[in-house]
């Protein structure tokens, strides 16, 4: 699941190429399994509950396995959409709570911990193979081919089901919350879709919305109908309670400092990491023109850096507390994205920029040894289900507003740079400037200068002023690229203040053998 996120990351010029659509349309589509995944993902603990967690991973394996074939073979986008972004993301929903909870009530204190290291260690193994294979597999064969061997590897797991212990069944038996659910996915869905469009349709001032209120664009108002859907699906959840009945959500867990802590902070490491995933592949492929495979060696110092800080969470968790770990990852990010911001130039220093996608990697890696372990020792065996639900919905959710707020603010800043650039331009005629304008209402993409250079031509601008308009876009997209970098190292500072909640002390000695 992983993989699958990381691959259509380095993919998205394929994409793009093999669909004919836009990289904004793949934006929403990788936006959308995120979003689907944290819509859900809440509903599908409780289904853990309700059929037990071992078969409810089983299901969704299946569930995920037909979602996987339909990609591989998904003729249009918006089959691709249906396959990956809904079906697979439906899977997931059910299969990544299970696993919290079944890896959960396996194992006990600083075993647990050495467990999360595991799982987040093998996630970092996921990224890391992602972007190199799944850019090997696109430029070299086709993208497809990784969607049809994950089916493969869903008919093996599923031989291999019966290795999972199944956990002893629920005493009392659990009712699904449709109403909740349906409340919860709503208004999720609407916060996020406001957050990607605001790009295209303009924050407050309407750029291409479809339609204006009181002259605004409906941006604000899609946002604020999802967060009062979300109010409405908190006091529906308070109904249930007072009358008895299961809630998709005991919001009495809120009040554990470390669990509230530990979701605000996996929420703001999904939103930073899948952000900066979705411009650095950008930058590679569209300004440097490197393919699938070039940028998914580029990739390939943070994934391993990642891969090795989770695995050595347990180590360090014999000398520091998860609340220092994390804080030194949050540190570590800080200084990888200012160092990162100086590489993105004109012509790529591969040096420079490897070292600074290793320290991401190391201190993304810090981050992912910790905070699973946290969010399952907060509560008590009964609560797993909802505790893993609450763990990848905050994943999820940061994953596709991390996409859709990074995204937004990068064609925000490219529109922005580009009109201040050829306003300031003397060389460039007013009528130009004029079309220039026009052409900007209907929205900016994000795409190679070769392509900017022949839409002008195709529009009739002289061949000198469109010289001066090509070199001004190219100019401005490395000024977007790092307003939207810039904006994720302000993420990393504003992380900081919700560590404090975090566990203070150290994980125990090893649990005793034989």
């Amino acid at each position: 699941m992983v993989l699958d996120t990381a691959v259509m990351n380095v993919s998205v010029s394929q994409l793009v190429h093999d669909f004919d659509t836009q990289v904004t349309t793949i934006q929403a589509v990788i936006t959308l399994y995120a979003l689907v995944m944290a819509a859900f993902m809440i509903t599908g603990g409780t289904i853990g509950d309700k059929i037990g967690r071992r078969r409810a991973f089983g299901v969704g394996l299946v569930v995920y396995g037909v979602g996987t074939t339909l990609t591989a073979a998904a003729p249009t986008v918006g089959v691709l959409a249906l396959g990956w972004s809904i079906i697979e993301g439906l899977g997931a929903a059910m299969v990544l709570p299970a696993l919290a909870a079944l890896v959960a009530g396996t194992y006990q204190g600083r075993d647990r911990a050495v467990a999360y290291g595991v799982v987040g260690g093998l996630a970092g193994a996921g990224i890391a193979v992602g972007p190199l294979l799944g850019g090997w597999v696109t430029t070299y064969l086709t993208w497809r081919l990784v969607f049809a061997a994950e089916a493969v590897v869903v008919v093996v797991l599923l031989l291999l089901l019966r290795w999972i212990k199944a956990p002893a069944p629920s005493v009392r038996p659990v009712r699904l919350d449709g109403v909740g659910s349906a409340l919860s996915a709503a208004g999720l869905a609407l916060v996020v879709l406001g957050v990607l469009q605001s790009g295209t349709w303009g924050w407050l001032k309407d750029r291409n919305s479809p339609f204006t209120i009181f002259g605004f664009s409906i941006t604000l108002f899609v946002i604020g109908a999802g967060c009062v859907l979300l109010y409405l699906f908190r006091l529906w959840e308070r109904r249930r309670e007072t009358r008895g009945e299961d809630p998709l959500i005991h919001f009495a867990l809120f009040r554990i400092p470390a669990l509230k802590a530990g979701l605000i902070t996996l929420l703001n490491q999904n939103l930073i990491l899948l952000g900066l995933f979705f411009v650095i592949p950008l930058y590679l492929q569209v300004v440097q023109g490197f393919d699938a495979f070039e940028t998914g060696l580029r990739l390939l110092p943070v994934s391993i850096t990642m891969l090795v800080a989770a695995l050595s969470g347990p180590f360090l968790g014999r000398f520091a507390s998860p609340r220092t770990v994390v804080r030194i990852g949050l540190g570590v990010m800080l200084a990888s994205i200012v160092w990162l911001l100086s590489t993105i130039q004109p012509d790529i220093d591969d040096l420079s920029f490897a070292f600074a996608m290793a320290l991401l990697g190391l201190g993304m890696g810090l981050l992912a040894s910790q905070l699973g372990n946290v969010v399952q020792s907060s509560v008590e065996d009964a609560d797993r289900s909802q505790a893993g639900g609450l763990q990848n919905t905050a994943q999820q959710l940061g994953s596709s507003l991390g996409t859709a707020l990074i995204g937004s603010i990068l064609i925000g800043a490219l529109a922005a740079a580009f009109t201040t650039k050829v306003e300031n331009n003397p060389e460039v005629s007013q009528a130009v400037k004029t079309q220039t304008g026009t052409a900007l209402e209907a929205g900016i993409q994000f795409v190679p200068t070769d392509q900017v250079a022949a839409g002008l031509s195709s529009a009739g601008v002289p061949p000198a002023e469109a010289g001066h308009l090509v070199s001004a876009y190219a100019e401005a997209q490395l000024d977007g690229l790092k307003v939207a970098i810039l904006a994720a190292g302000g993420l990393v500072l504003v992380g900081y203040a919700f560590t404090r909640h975090l566990p203070a002390d150290r994980l125990g000695p090893p649990a005793p053998t034989g």
